[in-house]
């Protein structure tokens, strides 16, 4: 064994690996398989979160189907589950729902997480299942006075919009209205996919009809998108099934085969996308419709503004002048 040098440090050692992270794409059993820190708890508790709702009178608890917003395309794609109250309710179901005379003293970083919102969450919670709040002082207060992890960030902030999107259908215990600026947010991942097709969409112009519009073309989009990597699929496993020269005799017998092959799922596919570009076409003509008429409503608000911004630049060029 080579002797060290006196006065040389030792080398520093490796740098341990970093820990594996969940893949939510996979199995349960795979996911309990990977050693991922919090796999096992994931696995547990088949995948389901809580999540904190709070409501103009109170709070509510749901179970969220956690892998959704996990997913590494999650703010892209999470909004199109929340367009329909029925596509949303598949991920994302109500446990609780409790008004509260006081809502500030529920939950605030001087006191902490008051008695009757704790019992509601400890009534629900499974041990190492992690809870999803919509507000990041929510997030800090919960981890420190009562040990759950917590979960907020951008895809949260998504689901919550979705949630206020259907709070009437989520909560219909919930007979007070959001606030104007609850009605007002907007989902960053239906602006971007809307913004990609062309529209320009303020959040006071967005409506149900408009929603739901998007998530059809959504939805026509990923379809495509599926039967066409399907049909390329297929293209490359008869392709890698044949040697040249046997592909180049097939081609020349084609007519030899034609009673012996039956193209009947080529063609399904063919005119599956047919019809799914049909959908989306006519829908897109729709979207287009709901656009126009939703900025024309939403002019009206913005010309006084615009009337008190022409004047104000006219006095000011006029005491220049």
């Amino acid at each position: 064994m080579p002797k060290r040098r006196r006065g040389v440090p030792p080398p520093p050692p490796d740098p341990s690996p970093a820990p594996a992270t969940i893949d939510y794409s996979l199995s349960f059993n795979e996911i309990a398989a990977s050693g991922a820190p919090g796999a096992m708890d994931f696995v547990k508790n088949h995948g389901l979160h809580l999540l904190l709702l709070e409501t103009p009178s109170g709070f509510a608890i749901f179970c969220l189907c956690g892998a959704y917003i996990h997913l590494p395309d999650a703010i892209q794609n999470i909004w199109e589950k929340f367009a329909t109250y029925g596509s949303a309710s598949k991920i994302i179901w109500l446990c609780e729902f409790q008004k509260f005379d006081d809502k500030s003293s529920a939950i605030n970083v001087g006191t902490g997480v008051n008695e009757q919102l704790t019992e509601m969450i400890m009534k629900w919670r499974r041990p190492g299942q992690k809870l999803v709040v919509g507000k990041p002082e929510y997030k800090s207060i919960i981890e420190t006075t009562l040990g759950i992890p917590c979960l907020y960030d951008e895809v949260v902030m998504e689901v919550m919009w979705g949630m206020k999107h259907h709070m009437n259908r989520f909560v219909p215990a919930e007979e007070s209205k959001l606030p104007k600026e609850d009605n007002l947010a907007m989902s960053q991942g239906l602006r971007m996919f809307l913004s990609r097709y062309g529209f320009d969409i303020k959040p006071e112009m967005i409506c149900n009809d408009i929603v739901s519009a998007a998530a059809i073309v959504f939805r026509c989009d990923a379809l495509e998108k599926d039967l066409y990597e399907h049909l390329q699929h297929l293209g490359r496993y008869l392709k890698n099934m044949f040697s040249d020269d046997v592909r180049s005799k097939l081609l020349d017998d084609a007519d030899k085969y034609k009673d012996l092959v039956f193209p009947i799922g080529c063609i399904g596919n063919y005119k599956n996308i047919l019809d799914i570009k049909i959908v989306r076409n006519d829908t897109m003509d729709e979207l287009a419709s709901l656009v126009k008429v939703a900025r024309i409503k939403a002019e009206p608000a913005e010309v006084p503004e615009k009337l008190a911004c022409q004047r104000s630049l006219g006095q000011g060029i006029n005491s220049f002048n």
